[in-house]
């Protein structure tokens, strides 16, 4: 964050970071295990032997409550559509409770899922005691419930609690939501839009507030809500029985108030972001013994906007724009064991730490990326010839287009961690451009390669003849194609961006409207000619 802050600190406004969301699982130890069970129900219930009858009634009892509970507080109760968005469909009933200033339970739904649950087998065989049975754990499609509410503390929460023993019960909670309902108490101006503040009167209040979620809170007020909407247990069965509280899935993320970086970013994070970078961003060693994922991809969603990720292991970096005035960097991790931390809720402080440190790592590399200070002084270096032997290898000119072509393709081989061969570079180099061998034969290749190895840009793995970019390397091919893009392109029509024809009708309004200014400035400069 230090580089981010001393290149855009006269423009940011406001900057926070929280916990944007947590999936939490909420489960009782006692009827995890079949001979847990069997405790439960033999020497707590003294209900013996044990039978599917037995367990389904419990089952059968806390659906009738449900029914019950709907009806009598008059909560819409339906099973969810196939294809629709469970938010979207309860968020007129979410923002009624609101403008009433009224807490609790909105809205129902029943969704067939895949869960845990105990089976009871007889044996195949007679045994000596003929109520012997077989308690065995199994997944299998039974009735979940979701309760959507809303929490005096929290805010929107929603529950999903499984009908079948041992009663899991995941929960979601939304830290804009715990940070709004907490503004609200302390009667704080704000602005805010979905989940994301657009304006606060108190920044640092803010994030003093985002840093106040602690697992103390969330888990008092996750055991209020679980007693209440959850399976009932009697005095007997409570004073064994226990819920402890996992961590799923946590999102983190830290927004800046400056949405026109986002393309920019997203251009030269595909181009830098390598594999041995996105290890070093997510604090971790690269390694060949590698489980799960490692590439960085530039995707578009159904509603326009653009996502830059970063996947590594389990976890993911995010990159987008929110609501044109956010640049939103994030980190998804399904497995917090990929970090070395505990699942439980109370190392929540511990995951807000690592996660925290993971953002400010992503966000110094990306102020590194947008520093654009042209370094004149390297490019005079780079084109002095450098002694080899009896020999002198040429020095590498910036208007040599055919280098800066050969550049650009070793770019796109960056994250390849075997490296390429001269073959492999020459057929990336022309297909990229539309070349043929005529244009750019083998040798020709061969030769610059020999030029950008002597310059420290390139470097071979071992004995193989397989070349890629050291550090050095990516640092100026990506000044040099930049340079050409950003300056030498707009100024001199580069082939990097080819201009077309006067005569062609332009493509998009857009365009007509640039080619408009560029005659009007090219009037305006002819008038000072003259």
């Amino acid at each position: 964050m230090e580089t981010f802050n001393k290149l855009f600190g006269s423009l940011l406004t406001l900057v926070y970071h929280c916990f944007d969301r947590l999936v939490i699982l909420a489960y009782m130890p006692l009827l995890t295990r079949p001979e847990q069970v069997v405790y439960f129900f033999r020497d707590v219930n003294g209900l013996w032997p044990i039978t599917q009858q037995a367990l389904r009634q419990r089952t059968d009892q806390y659906r009738r409550w449900v029914e019950f509970f709907a009806q009598e507080h008059q909560i819409p109760i339906q099973w969810a559509d196939k294809g629709v968005r469970k938010e979207d469909q309860v968020r007129p009933y979410r923002r009624r409770l609101e403008r009433q200033n009224r807490f609790g339970v909105y809205f129902i739904y029943r969704s067939m899922e895949i869960g845990p649950t105990s089976r009871c087998l007889v044996p195949r065989y007679p045994t000596k005691d003929p109520d012997y049975r077989f308690i065995r754990r199994h997944r299998s499609r039974y009735t979940h419930y979701y309760f959507y509410l809303r929490d005096p503390d929290l805010g929107p929460i929603s529950l999903c609690v499984g009908t079948f023993l041992p009663f899991q019960i995941n929960c979601w909670l939304n830290g804009h939501g715990f940070m709004q309902r907490q503004l609200e108490r302390r009667g704080i101006a704000f602005r805010k839009d979905d989940n994301a503040f657009l304006r606060v009167d108190d920044p640092a209040l803010l994030q003093q507030i985002a840093d106040g979620l602690t697992p103390g809170l969330i888990q008092r007020r996750l055991n209020y809500w679980i007693a209440r909407l959850g399976p009932q247990f009697s005095l007997d069965e409570r004073r064994c029985t226990f819920r402890r509280f996992s961590l799923q899935q946590v999102e983190y993320c830290r927004n800046f108030p400056i949405h026109k970086l986002f393309e920019r970013s997203c251009d030269l994070g595909l181009l830098r972001l390598t594999a041995d970078q996105i290890f070093q961003v997510f604090g971790w060693r690269l390694h060949r013994r590698l489980r799960g994922k490692l590439h960085s991809t530039l995707s578009r969603f159904h509603h326009g906007h653009h996502v830059f990720r970063a996947c590594c292991k389990k976890a993911v970096l995010r990159m987008y724009e929110k609501f044109n005035t956010f640049l939103r960097l994030e980190v998804l991790s399904n497995d917090l064991t990929d970090f070395r931390l505990r699942k439980s809720l109370e190392h929540l402080p511990a995951v807000r730490q690592t996660l925290a440190a993971v953002t400010d790592r992503f966000a110094d590399f990306q102020a590194q990326a947008l520093q654009v200070h042209v370094d004149f002084p390297l490019f005079q270096r780079l084109a002095l010839p450098i002694p080899s032997g009896q020999t002198r290898i040429p020095g590498i000119k910036i208007h040599d287009t055919r280098m800066i072509r050969l550049m650009q393709a070793l770019l796109h081989a960056a994250p390849h961690l075997a490296g390429w061969t001269s073959a492999q570079i020459h057929r990336a180099t022309l297909q990229s451009f539309g070349l043929t061998a005529e244009n750019y034969s083998i040798t020709q290749l061969r030769y610059d390669l020999r030029k950008m190895k002597a310059h420290g840009l390139i470097e071979r793995l071992g004995r193989q003849y397989r070349y890629r970019l050291t550090d050095k390397g990516t640092r100026v091919c990506l000044l040099f194609v930049l340079f050409h893009q950003r300056v030498c392109g707009p100024l001199a029509h580069s082939l990097f961006h080819p201009h077309r024809p006067s005569a062609a009708k332009p493509a998009t309004k857009l365009e007509a409207a640039y080619r408009q200014a560029d005659r009007s400035l090219q009037r305006i400069l002819d008038l000072l000619a003259a």
